[in-house]
C-alpha cells in the first residue's frame, strides 16, 4: 500500500461524489451486476431517466464509469476494478462500525 499523501483534495472530491445517494446506488448496482443501459438502471434504482443520465454523466466526467455504444444504446460500467474493491471495503467497514457511523452527530442519519 502506498503511503497517504498530504494533498487530500482528490480524495475529498472522490468521497463527495460517492456521498450522493443516487450516484452511490448506481455505482453499487454496476459493481454488483456489471454493465447496464440507462433504461435498465432507471428500472433497477427507481430514479427518473433524467436523474440517472445526469448522474452517469457526472460519474463519467470523474472517470468512475465508462460508456460503450451498442447499436442505438449505450452501456455503462465501472471504469476501474478498484472501485468495486472500495465499495466492498466500505460495506465491510459499515458492518463493523455501522451503528456508530449512523449515530455520528456530524454525518449520521440524524443530520
Amino acid at each position: 500500500m502506498k503511503p497517504l499523501g498530504t494533498d487530500t483534495s482528490s480524495a475529498v472530491a472522490l468521497f463527495r461524489g460517492l456521498a450522493d445517494p443516487a450516484r452511490l446506488a448506481l455505482l453499487q448496482h454496476l459493481a454488483r451486476h456489471g454493465e447496464h443501459r440507462v433504461v435498465d438502471l432507471v428500472e433497477h434504482v427507481g430514479l427518473a431517466q433524467s436523474t440517472v443520465s445526469g448522474h452517469l454523466a457526472c460519474l463519467r466526467d470523474c472517470g468512475l464509469v465508462v460508456v460503450r455504444p451498442e447499436g442505438r444504446s449505450s452501456l455503462y460500467s465501472l471504469a476501474r476494478p478498484e472501485l468495486t474493491d472500495l465499495l466492498r471495503s466500505a460495506e465491510d467497514l459499515l458492518a463493523a462500525t455501522g451503528h456508530q457511523v449512523a449515530l455520528c452527530p456530524s454525518y449520521g442519519s440524524q443530520t
